[in-house]
């Protein structure tokens, strides 16, 4: 098997797994028999690709394995029958060659089939993670930062209960789309924060996670035009996506925002992601995605690290507290304390949070902690922390940024 089918593959995996499984489960009616047939069209890609070569299109070619595979197993079980409707309700037929761009509400029809308000939230954003990303049960926990084991049981609730409770696979009308949307966006953020930073591997961004969230935002405002927390969303994945090609260097080092070089970010995209925040504020009145967007926009405005203007992000995370009461967003205002008011006020800010359960094993509480140490000139503590946040990091990138710190502290 070459290296060259290999790599097709696991691209096609990346980039494709969010289409194929959505189209599949239009067929299956059920995601976990949607979730096997789409593992067995990667499986023959791997064989049959080496054979005949790599297809022009592989994602319209696993989408149509995946769909007749699909089919072959309903009708050898009689399953036609027996699970009729437990998403859709159209007619079986043998499933023609589906190009993506010939469905683009598949995925977003998935979304919402996960966000169902019969499931509790967590159950939703977990679900539709591992379905649209793809992502393993471990990188799904890791974006929660709960247990795998907790995580794979959250996941196995969430599928019996759209099978059970028969929920529809659609995108809903008037008044159900409303209540479900902050779910569909929890969704597409974790998406991207997953791809921004990945929880593991050897890259620190997975492009192909930050683009699915984008052309996921990007649905979701089509679908949605009026509705100023999508456009909110849209425009802090824009701004902050548009850092991305400098937050590694040309040896796949980390570059802090302290480092980065801002005349290589993406101006097109901060003056779209501006506008949106601008016409998001406009519309309606403050949430949780319009002051995160709000903060990536003071970053994007700012000319330089030294001019950013960390007393109005202080401001800002106060504000996001009250929408959205989270450990990271705490951690975050922490942060932005120690670089309005000096690291005294932001160590003291982060040890406030210490005996929180959920950053307990979250690195970037760690990395903080050593940062403003370090800035104090407490060496010794700097690098006990700095040991703390590498033995909970399994991002290589990372790792090396954290291992470097540790080496500078012995100079």
């Amino acid at each position: 098997m070459s290296a060259e089918v290999n790599a097709a593959v696991a691209v096609a995996h990346r980039t494709e797994w969010a289409f194929v499984l959505a189209a599949t489960v239009r067929v299956t009616r059920d995601l976990d028999v949607a979730e096997e047939c789409v593992q067995d069209a990667y499986a023959q890609a791997l064989g049959t690709w080496g054979e005949k070569g790599i297809p022009v299109k592989p994602g319209a070619w696993l989408t149509t394995v995946a769909r007749r595979r699909a089919l072959e197993l309903l009708r050898h079980q009689d399953a036609a029958h027996r699970t009729m409707p437990k998403l859709v309700t159209d007619v079986l037929a043998e499933p023609e060659i589906v190009e993506p761009d010939e469905v683009p509400d598949d995925r977003l029809r998935l979304i919402f089939t996960c966000c169902h308000p019969s499931l509790p939230q967590e159950a939703q954003v977990a679900l539709s993670l591992r379905l649209l990303c793809g992502l393993s049960t471990a990188e799904t926990a890791r974006a929660f930062l709960v247990s795998e084991p907790t995580m794979a049981a959250r996941i196995t609730r969430a599928k019996k209960k759209i099978a059970h409770a028969r929920i529809p696979y659609l995108v809903p009308a008037g008044g159900e789309l409303s209540q479900r949307i902050d779910a569909v966006l929890t969704v597409v953020h974790l998406i991207y924060s997953t791809g921004h930073t990945a929880p593991v591997g050897d890259q620190l961004l997975r492009v192909d996670l930050c683009e699915r969230a984008l052309d996921l935002a990007r649905m979701l405002h089509t679908l949605l035009p009026d509705d100023p927390s999508v456009a909110a969303l849209l425009s802090l994945i824009l701004l902050t996506n548009a850092r991305g090609a400098t937050r590694v260097d040309d040896e796949g080092h980390l570059q802090l925002l302290a480092d980065q070089d801002r005349s290589r970010w993406d101006r097109a995209a901060i003056a779209e992601g501006l506008s949106l925040i601008g016409h998001s504020l406009r519309c309606g009145r403050p949430s949780r995605w319009s002051v995160m967007a709000a903060i990536a926009a003071v970053h994007a405005e700012s000319p330089s690290w030294e001019h950013t203007d960390w007393a109005e992000l202080v401001g800002l995370y106060d504000l996001l507290i009250q929408y959205w009461p989270s450990p990271v967003v705490a951690l975050n205002r922490a942060a932005a304390v120690g670089l309005a008011h000096g690291p005294e006020a932001g160590l003291a800010a982060l040890d406030e949070l210490g005996d929180n359960p959920q950053l307990s094993t979250y690195g970037y509480l760690a990395a903080a902690r050593a940062d403003f140490l370090r800035r104090l000139g407490r060496h010794d503590d700097a690098r006990t922390a700095y040991e703390e946040a590498l033995m909970l990091t399994e991002n290589a990138v990372e790792r090396r940024f954290l291992a470097s710190r540790i080496e500078e502290l012995d100079w």
